[in-house]
């Protein structure tokens, strides 16, 4: 599978419960790619049954800087722009196999599933640093 958005992400816009101007937004590390069935049924942090473990990463990850990009009025779309987390796990071991952007609510059961990165195959770092890329900026359609 490939990044892909959480169906969720739909029923948050239409409900207007992601605003960019005042919404806080985290990225945690995951040991699997979601299924289509997850993609579909998560919509929040509890849900995930496959964050990663390891030496420098704290669960429930860190914090996702991001910029508002203006609108596209040619393609109809507010392009946001995730920022690079260069450097984002330092003096870190563990795997991980992608990464799932959420809005940060408060807690596991209040936060909520945005999108999913897939790193393609599982990424190890060994008493280093791991640094997640994004494409700029960041569309993903299901």
């Amino acid at each position: 599978m490939a990044s892909a958005n959480f169906l969720n992400l739909t029923t948050l816009f239409a409900k207007g419960d992601i605003d960019f101007d005042v919404n806080t937004f985290k990225t945690m590390l995951v040991s699997s790619v979601p299924s289509e069935a997850n993609l579909d049924a998560w919509t929040t942090r509890a849900n995930v049954t496959n964050e990663i473990t390891g030496t420098g990463y704290t669960l429930g990850g860190i914090n996702q800087p991001f910029t508002l990009d203006a609108v596209d009025t040619v393609n109809n779309r507010q392009p946001v722009t995730w920022t690079n987390l260069t450097n984002g796990w330092t003096a870190a071991t563990f795997t991980a196999a992608g990464a799932i952007i959420y809005k940060n609510v408060g807690s596991a059961a209040t936060d909520l599933l945005f999108a999913f990165l897939d790193f393609g195959g599982n990424v190890t770092v060994t008493a280093g640093t791991f640094s997640v890329s994004y494409l700029t900026p960041f569309f993903v359609n299901r």
